[in-house]
């Protein structure tokens, strides 16, 4: 009996050597789990990649939008307003404006060499605090005010200056293909250096067939005059100089072939410039500047005419750089742009104006740098600042 039972005892219990059959069943369906973790961790970042790449398109069509968006409003030369880029291109998703901005930069820098640059307004000398008036008072240096952004965006050139330097720089020998290839049966524009009349430049750029260089070159020099002023020139003083130039106050100004005016005068082509943002227009010791970033009131061009031969009115005003200006020109440039022409470009040689690769002359630079500082010290103490 006793041995019976000690064998039914041995067979009841399971060989040592056998692995029990409830673990055999945990590990399958522990492996069934995992390869079901797995594949649902796949899945799961099957959809994330899938969602990442749509998210993704979505940021670069929205940059393609703000590209034709950016590229509209340059070519009315008016600025981009944030809230504009919010409403038309953002929608509801606002906080993605940054990226897209990003992106739509990288899209103007491949394909045109352009940046959306956003515009800064700078406080006038009066708006300067005591401790600046104080110091300004005991160094003679005033202390460079700080700029604070408009929200407003405009395009601006990324290429090199040098680039552009080298492009508009005259080649003989391209001079001599355009002359060849364009010949001008109208000797009216004929020149010394140019006898058939084609009026070629010989350079990349060809400036010659372009149509705003009379708008643009009254822009510059309303810019160089400002600036040499000391940055702010009074309306009587600027018209003044403007009329001793030949160019009164109902003088036309040609404008390119894309405007819906063929000509504007000067006092419209002025308003049209506080317009653009390139120059502001305020009442001396009233309310704020006219422009595009201005709070002032806007006053219309007709009011500009009508009021063009009262001395007392135009003096009650004055003019400064607009927001525009300093992003696209800067004052650096502008500074360094008269001193070469007052003192004559360096390398230059009254000989052969065309040479191309002429050594400088030491002394035209001299005369340069000597202008340069002269502007410099025009300006109140104040470093001339770059394009910002």
């Amino acid at each position: 009996m006793a041995r019976q039972s000690a064998r039914s005892q041995r067979l009841s219990q399971p060989s040592q050597s056998q692995p029990p059959r409830g673990t055999q069943g945990g590990r399958a369906r522990r492996g069934r789990a995992e390869e079901d973790s797995e594949e649902e961790q796949g899945y799961e970042n099957e959809q994330g990649e899938i969602a990442a790449e749509k998210v993704q398109q979505e940021v670069q069509r929205k940059a393609q939008d703000l590209v034709r968006l950016a590229l509209f409003h340059e070519q009315r030369r008016i600025p981009l307003k944030r809230d504009e880029i919010s409403k038309k291109v953002l929608g509801t998703n606002s906080r993605s404006f940054n990226v897209v901005f990003a992106a739509a930069n990288d899209i103007l820098q491949k394909a045109f060499g352009m940046a959306l640059v956003e515009l800064h307004s700078t406080p006038n000398d009066k708006e300067i605090s005591e401790k600046d008036a104080e110091m300004l008072k005991n160094t003679g240096v005033k202390k460079k005010a700080a700029s604070t952004g408009t929200k407003n965006y405009i395009l601006r050139s990324t290429l090199d200056a040098a680039l552009i330097e080298k492009a508009c720089m005259p080649d003989p020998e391209i001079r001599e293909l355009e002359q060849g290839e364009n010949p001008d049966a109208n000797e009216e524009f004929a020149e010394d250096d140019n006898p058939v009349g084609t009026r070629s430049t010989g350079s990349l750029f060809a400036w010659h067939t372009a149509d705003q260089l009379a708008s643009v070159g009254v822009l510059y020099v309303v810019l160089a005059l400002i600036l040499v002023e000391g940055k702010v020139i009074s309306d009587n003083d600027l018209r003044g100089i403007l009329k001793r130039l030949q160019l009164p106050a109902n003088a036309p100004v040609p404008l390119s072939s894309q405007s819906s005016a063929q000509a504007l005068t000067i006092d419209a082509h002025l308003a049209h410039l506080a317009r653009q943002g390139y120059l502001e227009k305020a009442r001396i010791g009233g309310a704020g500047a006219t422009g595009a970033g201005g709070a002032g009131k806007r006053v219309r061009a007709s009011q500009h005419a009508s009021a063009a031969h009262d001395d007392s009115v135009l003096a009650a005003y004055e003019w400064r750089w607009g927001p525009r200006a300093h992003a696209e020109v800067g004052e650096r440039a502008a500074a360094l742009f008269v001193a070469e022409f007052m003192a004559g470009r360096p390398g230059e040689d009254d000989g052969d104006e065309d040479a191309v690769g002429a050594p400088r002359d030491a002394g035209a630079q001299k005369r340069v740098e000597t202008l340069f500082r002269g502007i410099e010290r025009a300006v109140s103490g104040v470093p001339l600042s770059d394009v910002r």
